[in-house]
C-alpha cells in the first residue's frame, strides 16, 4: 500500500504513466469511446479500465504524478462537438478548468486544443495508451501530453 497516491490511480495506470516518456500522449475516454479497438494501436495495447470515475476526475489526479507538456504546440487536447468546434460542453470546462490551476504557472506556454471526432479517433491511435471511464457527457475525451520534469 502506498500514501499519497489517489485511490483512482491504479497500479496498471501507474505503471503507464512511469513508462511514459515526454511528449507521449494518454488518452482519457469517455464510456462511449471504443477503447479496445484504438488500444490495440497504442504502445500499451489493452486499455485500462476505470470505470467509477469521470474525465475530470481522473484527469485531476493523474495530474497529481504527470507532468503536462508545455514545450509543445499543445498539452492537452479534447475531443469536438461534431459541427461545433469552438463550442465547450460541461466536461471540456471542468476538465480546462483542472489543466489550468495545474499549469498555473506555465499558462503562456500552455494550450488546449480541439480535435474534430474522427481525427481524434485516428490520433488516438499513435498515443502511448487509452484510459477508458465512465464518464457519460458526451464528447468527454481526452489526450494529455507528458512534459518533463524539472
Amino acid at each position: 500500500m502506498l500514501h499519497r497516491i489517489p485511490n483512482t490511480l491504479t497500479p496498471d495506470l501507474l505503471y503507464i504513466l512511469s513508462k511514459m516518456g515526454h511528449g507521449d500522449e494518454l488518452v482519457i475516454a469517455d464510456a462511449n469511446f471504443p477503447a479496445a479497438s484504438t488500444s490495440a494501436f497504442c504502445k500499451i495495447k489493452d486499455p485500462v479500465y476505470i470505470p467509477s470515475v469521470n474525465a475530470p476526475e481522473i484527469i485531476n489526479d493523474i495530474c497529481k504524478l504527470l507532468p503536462i507538456d508545455h514545450f509543445s504546440e499543445y498539452g492537452a487536447a479534447r475531443m469536438e462537438i461534431d459541427g461545433m468546434p469552438e463550442e465547450e460542453g460541461d466536461v471540456h470546462t471542468a476538465v480546462k478548468k483542472i489543466l489550468e490551476k495545474v499549469m498555473l504557472n506555465r499558462k503562456n506556454n500552455f494550450k488546449i486544443i480541439s480535435i474534430e471526432r474522427q481525427k481524434f479517433y485516428s490520433h488516438s491511435q499513435n498515443c502511448f495508451a487509452v484510459i477508458s471511464t465512465g464518464e457519460s457527457r458526451a464528447f468527454g475525451c481526452f489526450i494529455l501530453r507528458k512534459g518533463v520534469v524539472f
